[in-house]
């Protein structure tokens, strides 16, 4: 069954969520920095996390809490990663979900923590303790919006979706937020992704749902070839819409896996779409690969590559360098087989330049989005990724981030 799509509320659209914000004045006076979002009950969990060596500590608390496959609330902030700080900065990433965990009136060890911001500063406590009171004695079921704001770092717009699905009779909602615009790369792209859902499911078909979901959306995209010591991407599921548990991988586990992958690529897309700096998106589309992981590797390598990036700003239908990305991503394909087209205008046949129209290829590198289709004549597979232009302004913007 289809879901029904553009509702509002982000992570308060399903049924018994609420979220509060607050201005802690981290980095910024006049900007909501904090953010909370709590389930009325416990709440089965899962979580993914960034695969970057270096973790920050809030990563480290939350990795540790959800192996449980509880929780109940999460505490966030941007501004800060509280990245690199050592020992004091896992005292202080446990300070912030207990200073949650009191005014909320749950267990200390059903709350999560995520941060965003600036790597190896230390967090400003006094500042983000005062703000995480405020935000979580104001939670509302309205809150989701303002909560999607609260984490935005380079971010230009918020970026939040919900959807809802008839699953064992009942209606269920999934709803998320998520932050990202630089340091944004496959393998748990950079970013902060809160997803909240009423229905009934079992930890383990929980977790398998949400890494098939970010498997099709998260590390499909790619800004600037950087990962993060930040990411999360995080699902509560409180049961609130009284289907009957899902605890195996049946029609109904499907259907919610395919739903909650909807939520996650469109968030993802969004993400790609907000590129720092970016002026286009790129969706990059492989076909007919021998298998889903060449599908995949190709993909995600045009969408990541610097110099397709630099072309599509330019408007220059330089297809060579399509297919170098393709040729370097540890994908196994003939090249002598490989279709390129620009939309609809096809610019390469059987791997060699073809007569095209400049005019046709440039009014598809003028759309908003640009799609990049790349046939294999090789298989059966099938896959697709996001990315965005290299502009003169994501130069600028990472060129003074921290000061």
């Amino acid at each position: 069954m289809e879901s029904e799509c553009n509702l509002s509320g982000g992570v308060t659209a399903a049924a018994g969520f609420q979220a509060g914000t607050a201005s802690a004045g981290i980095k910024y006076k006049i900007k909501k920095d904090i953010a909370v979002i709590c389930s009325n009950v416990p709440a089965v969990a899962a979580g993914v996390f960034t695969t970057n060596i270096v973790k920050a500590a809030p990563v480290l608390v939350s990795m540790e809490r959800i192996a449980g496959g509880k929780a109940q609330a999460i505490v966030m902030n941007s501004g800060n990663a509280n990245a690199c700080n050592g020992e004091q900065g896992m005292g202080d990433a446990l300070a912030m979900a207990s200073a949650a965990a009191t005014v909320l009136g749950i267990p200390e060890e059903l709350v999560l923590v995520a941060s965003t911001g600036v790597i190896g500063q230390k967090m400003p406590m006094e500042k983000v303790l005062l703000g995480i009171r405020q935000a979580a004695g104001e939670i509302s079921a309205v809150g989701g919006t303002m909560a999607a704001e609260a984490i935005m770092t380079t971010d230009t717009v918020p970026k939040e979706t919900a959807r809802k699905i008839v699953i064992g009779g009942k209606t269920v909602t999934v709803g998320g937020m998520a932050k990202g615009s630089g340091m944004i790369h496959p393998d748990m792209a950079t970013l902060l992704c809160f997803i909240t859902t009423d229905a009934a499911i079992s930890p383990n078909c929980l977790q398998r749902a949400l890494k098939h979901a970010v498997s099709c959306s998260f590390n499909m995209i790619s800004v600037d070839r950087d990962t993060s010591t930040n990411d999360t991407a995080v699902v509560l599921a409180n049961g609130f819409a009284g289907n009957p548990v899902i605890d195996n991988e049946g029609d109904e586990y499907i259907s919610f896996r395919d739903v909650l992958t909807d939520v996650c690529v469109n968030l993802a897309i969004d993400i790609a779409r907000d590129g720092e700096g970016a002026t286009k998106l790129i969706q990059v589309e492989t076909r007919n690969a021998l298998t889903l992981e060449d599908a995949r590797l190709a993909a995600k390598s045009v969408a990541g590559s610097n110099l397709v990036k630099a072309a599509i700003f330019g408007r220059d239908a330089n297809w060579g360098r399509v297919l170098c990305a393709a040729g370097y991503s540890g994908a196994n394909f003939d090249p002598g087989r490989v279709d390129i087209f620009l939309g609809n205008e096809q610019v390469t046949k059987k791997g060699c330049s073809v007569e095209f129209s400049e005019e046709r290829a440039l009014e598809v590198l003028n759309n908003d989005t640009v799609r990049i289709i790349i046939d294999f004549n090789i298989g059966k597979y099938d896959a697709t990724a996001w990315g965005c232009d290299l502009t003169y302004d994501y130069v600028r913007i990472n060129g003074d981030y921290r000061t």
